[in-house]
């Protein structure tokens, strides 16, 4: 059964606010207390993440797991001495001479890179002087209420908040400091490495634990260790960072997804296009991405004196291809659907496995429609999403809706026809979302999911968006009812949102242990001895004409230690090949999920593993 999230948006946006104050105060007490106990320490960037906090350090000597727990300590000194949190507003000179007297480099580039027009504010932890006349300069609210001996000791930082008002306000039982790891400042491998402190903070001891616990569920299923143990991929340096090479296990599951979407999509009445992967870098610049995506561009190269771009987006390609003649009311709307691969530039300290790379492969598709279309082809969608995220393993999703932002473009009549087609099909499929006003992109309303995995994490993946933007830039047209040229609606939409991605995170809601239709190798034969391995490739090759993904063990190893590197590799099912069962013609069967199935005849074995592909389930 599948199910969007229950949401409660004025709780939920509650909520998240209280815990980014928690953590973000969380990151200045961590960060008082490195500098600290490390002398000469200098401070970088401190901000909240999904699930806790990091600060980035310039520390004078190495700090180390080791030291995580005496850095809490002293946070929690921090904390039970309840220190008042202080916003000050302060004139940028000012800010500015502090810094270069304190020697925090990394300070005044942040203040370097705010814009004049900004105020500057900072907040101190701690009060900055005794004298309580002189605290009115800093905004504090019932000052009556500070309970807190006065002290000489403080710490600030440029930060624009919001933190919480005091230290005390923090659940000692609550916090955790979890790792340290190399980051350049700014992601910039040319610039210094500095060492970054990760942490998380909840409101209770009871979410602490329940975090900690997924958390170590999820190392155990992160996909990078588990795409190297079952030899599915690998990120060869040799060859550039952020490329993925795809071993056979991982080719044939590739293979096997993509596949599985082409016929989604061709039952859906989609179309499917193959695009180039460079072009004209003018095209890049009529599209608009040269002047809003450029950092996130490789360099051109130039070909005849002319400078190509290799492709970031599919989108132009797409908008190119219904250019190439010119479409009547009568032909909308168009589906056309690409698994495009696309290239695009990401700082070394950004990649991340399967997760964040260089390059990888959309599940791109495009619809061109009428305005009146829009309702019916956005349902599609959402019908066809469903469908595919299901098969997949997928039932429980967090749906958002974004509507039109301050800056935009296109008719305030399409925009509400838009927003209303969105709602319209939302309601329809009977799904809760989330209503993000304002959070739409400068082109058009969007509609973002994302799944819940097995162990309750959220991934976006699916996104669907309507675009007034392209066809205007490219001057896209149809011939109306009356004979006149109007302007298509475009609507941008992936359901998996990138093949690699997507991948990493089948790995990590299986953890690795593939359902039977998806497994790589469906079926391994374990020869007892080489006396029965003629019967045992006999046998494989009677399940491999049935379309069955099966090998023969050819390790020579004693049956046991098949059995266990069968297990190592999950492997759905496996055969034990004997004497017996060589000269009776049968296997006996086990699987991961039931265990021993008896000695079945090859023709039942065929038999229960396709009808267990054909339902989708285990067996």
């Amino acid at each position: 059964m599948v199910s969007s999230l229950p949401q409660s948006q004025e709780s939920l946006k509650k909520d998240t606010q209280k815990l980014e104050r928690i953590r973000h105060t969380c990151a200045h007490i961590m960060a008082m207390a490195v500098q600290k106990l490390f002398p000469g320490t200098k401070v970088a960037i401190g901000p909240v993440t999904d699930t806790g906090f990091y600060y980035d350090f310039d520390c004078p000597v190495s700090i180390t797991t080791d030291d995580l727990g005496k850095i809490e300590v002293e946070m929690r000194r921090i904390i039970k001495a309840n220190l008042p949190i202080i916003r000050e507003e302060v004139e940028r000179d000012e800010i500015k001479k502090e810094i270069v007297t304190l020697n925090e480099p990394y300070k005044l580039e942040i203040l370097e890179r705010i814009p004049e027009q900004e105020i500057i504010t900072r907040y101190f932890i701690g009060i900055p002087d005794a004298n309580k006349t002189e605290l009115s300069l800093f905004n504090i609210e019932n000052l009556a209420n500070i309970k807190t001996k006065q002290t000489d000791t403080y710490w600030w930082d440029l930060c624009a908040g919001p933190h919480v008002n005091f230290t005390g306000e923090i659940n000692q039982k609550a916090f955790a400091l979890l790792n340290v790891a190399g980051a350049y400042w700014q992601g910039d491998e040319t610039k210094p490495m500095l060492q970054r402190i990760y942490g998380t903070a909840w409101e209770t001891p009871e979410e602490l634990q329940s975090y900690l616990q997924q958390r170590e569920e999820a190392l155990k299923r992160d996909h990078r260790k588990l795409g190297q143990q079952l030899d599915l991929f690998s990120i060869q340096e040799d060859a550039g960072g952020g490329l993925v090479f795809w071993h056979p296990k991982g080719a044939t599951i590739r293979y096997i997804i993509e596949d599985y979407w082409r016929k989604s999509h061709i039952e859906s009445g989609y179309q499917l296009l193959y695009t180039p992967h460079i072009a004209n870098l003018d095209l890049w610049k009529t599209s608009g991405h040269y002047d809003f995506y450029g950092e996130n561009m490789f360099d051109s190269m130039e070909v005849e004196k002319q400078a190509y771009q290799i492709k970031p987006m599919n989108c132009p390609f797409h908008v190119l291809t219904y250019k190439n003649k010119l479409h009547s009311y009568r032909e909308l709307p168009l589906r056309w659907a690409e698994l495009g691969t696309v290239y695009r530039y990401e700082r070394s300290g950004a990649l991340h496995g399967l997760m964040r790379v260089r390059g990888f492969t959309q599940d791109d598709a495009h619809i061109f429609c009428l305005p009146n279309q829009i309702a019916d082809e956005i349902l599609g969608v959402l019908h066809l999403t469903e469908r595919i995220l299901s098969d997949f393993g997928f039932n429980n999703y967090e749906v958002n809706l974004s509507t039109r932002p301050s800056k935009s473009v296109g008719t305030d009549e399409v925009w509400e026809l838009a927003n209303a087609a969105l709602k319209s099909a939302l309601d329809s499929k009977g799904w809760n979302y989330i209503i993000d006003e304002g959070g739409g992109a400068f082109y058009g309303p969007k509609i973002d999911i994302k799944i819940q995995d097995a162990i309750g994490r959220l991934w976006q993946c699916s996104t669907i968006q309507v675009d007034f933007n392209l066809p205007e830039r490219f001057d896209m047209q149809y011939v109306a009812d009356d004979d006149t040229k109007q302007r298509p609606i475009m609507i941008h939409r992936a359901i998996f949102g990138s093949i690699e991605r997507f991948f990493g995170i089948l790995i990590e809601n299986y953890a690795g242990d593939f359902p039977l239709w998806l497994a790589p190798i469906q079926c391994r034969l374990l020869p007892v001895s080489d006396e029965v391995r003629e019967y045992a490739e006999s046998a494989a090759k009677e399940l491999h004409k049935e379309g069955l993904r099966v090998e023969v063990d050819s390790s020579g190893e004693r049956l046991g230690k098949q059995i266990r590197n069968a297990q190592l590799e999950k492997i759905p099912v496996v055969a034990v090949v004997g004497k017996r069962e060589m000269e009776n013609q049968n296997l006996s069967v086990r699987t991961r999920q039931a265990g021993d199935l008896g000695t079945l005849s090859i023709s039942e074995t065929i038999s229960c593993l396709q009808s267990a592909i054909a339902l989708n389930s285990t067996i």
